[in-house]
């Protein structure tokens, strides 16, 4: 897609440091870390988020996630990662290109100390599954 910075990227338009590369998936080290060795994995095939994605495309980046996850967990001797894709501008998502963080972690790095999760009412949350199971396509 025209003007996008993720698109660049796999022509070799912008230089990025890449980690991993076939022919439908790049992984390369993020410029704004979390933790070091914190990589991007993207789709060579542009799309902007996981439900937008062909499906056969979104199963190739998923099947090089694992690899490229214990690569750098490994190189970086973390203790766990975090495997994240923010997905619209509401959740964050600043390249409108499908990506997923994988972000070493080492115990106590006081990365994502908090998750802000709640209770729901009673009766919320079935009404809610079945508002979800509606949309499926």
């Amino acid at each position: 897609m025209d003007g996008c910075v993720f698109c660049k990227m796999v022509k070799g338009e912008i230089p990025v440091a890449r980690v991993y590369e076939d022919e439908a998936v790049l992984a390369f080290l993020d410029i704004g870390p979390v933790s070091d060795g914190h990589c991007l994995v993207i789709p060579k095939e542009h799309c902007a988020r996981v439900d937008e994605c062909d499906p056969a495309v979104l199963a190739r980046v998923a099947s090089s996630l694992g690899k490229i996850a214990g690569a750098v967990a490994q190189a970086m001797g973390a203790d766990g990662y975090n495997i994240l894709s923010n997905n619209g501008r509401a959740a964050g998502q600043l390249v409108e290109h499908l990506h997923f963080h994988v972000i070493p972690r080492k115990a106590n790095d006081g990365v994502f100390t908090q998750w802000p999760s709640f209770e729901y009412e009673p009766g919320r949350l079935e009404k809610l599954a079945e508002e979800i199971r509606k949309n499926l396509k």
